[in-house]
């Protein structure tokens, strides 16, 4: 059981049922939301992308990213674009479910999400990464960072990148993930179409990576997520 505090929440409730669901969010913590039952927060509703949105801890504030979703994310009926900062009552709308924002949680609350699983908090970073695509041609698929260094490339006949990717606008080699003793860092390496971490674009200057980063290349969208 974690002791940490929880500083945020998001609660939502069901179109349909009308069933009220409550997530708490300890400093530090990410939290991806979708309808696979791989999120960290499920919303099994038809509307929902498999891997729709992420929330995560980004210099001391939750900040929400799309993840290249259908139907796309909505902060205040806003369309995201890019990574949003989320402020205390901001709502968020994956086009039909509605979720609200909150930056006050109350000891009952934290105590009712420790009791029931669903207090969310910043991960160890003892386990083996994994890069989760959630938007493109293999949307869905999951790549073990298995090895030190790995390179993405554009999948061809001749060609046997550590992850291959069948996306048209993705160069052959694209961009590297190299594990480093501070952590796992990512370089462009020289692609026509670039690299975004976080919708800024990627150098040859490594860059480093924490939970729940978004990572554009070409069509397809990589979601880092460490175990």
């Amino acid at each position: 059981m974690s002791s940490q505090q929880g500083i945020a929440k998001i609660t939502w409730e069901d179109p349909t049922t009308h069933e009220r669901h409550e997530y708490v969010l300890g400093e530090g913590a990410t939290a991806s939301i979708g309808r696979s039952e791989k999120n960290d927060i499920q919303i099994a509703e038809r509307h929902v992308s498999r891997q729709h949105a992420v929330i995560n801890f980004r210099d001391g504030i939750f900040t929400i990213s799309d993840l290249g979703s259908a139907n796309g994310t909505f902060v205040n009926d806003r369309r995201l674009t890019e990574p949003f900062p989320l402020a205390h009552g901001d709502v968020i709308r994956l086009y039909v479910p509605i979720l609200t924002f909150s930056a006050i949680v109350t000891e009952e609350e934290q105590e009712a999400a420790r009791r029931t699983g669903t207090l969310i908090v910043q991960t160890s970073g003892g386990g083996q990464p994994k890069l989760l695509v959630t938007a493109g041609p293999q949307e869905g698929q999951e790549f073990p960072m298995i090895q030190d260094v790995m390179t993405v490339g554009r999948a061809t006949q001749d060609t046997a990148w550590d992850i291959a990717l069948q996306d048209r606008a993705i160069s052959r080699p694209h961009c590297r993930f190299s594990k480093k003793p501070e952590g796992w860092t990512i370089m462009d390496l020289g692609s026509a179409n670039g690299t975004l971490l976080n919708g800024t674009p990627v150098t040859a200057d490594p860059r480093l990576l924490k939970d729940g980063d978004v990572v554009a290349v070409g069509e397809t969208m990589l979601l880092f997520r460490v175990p």
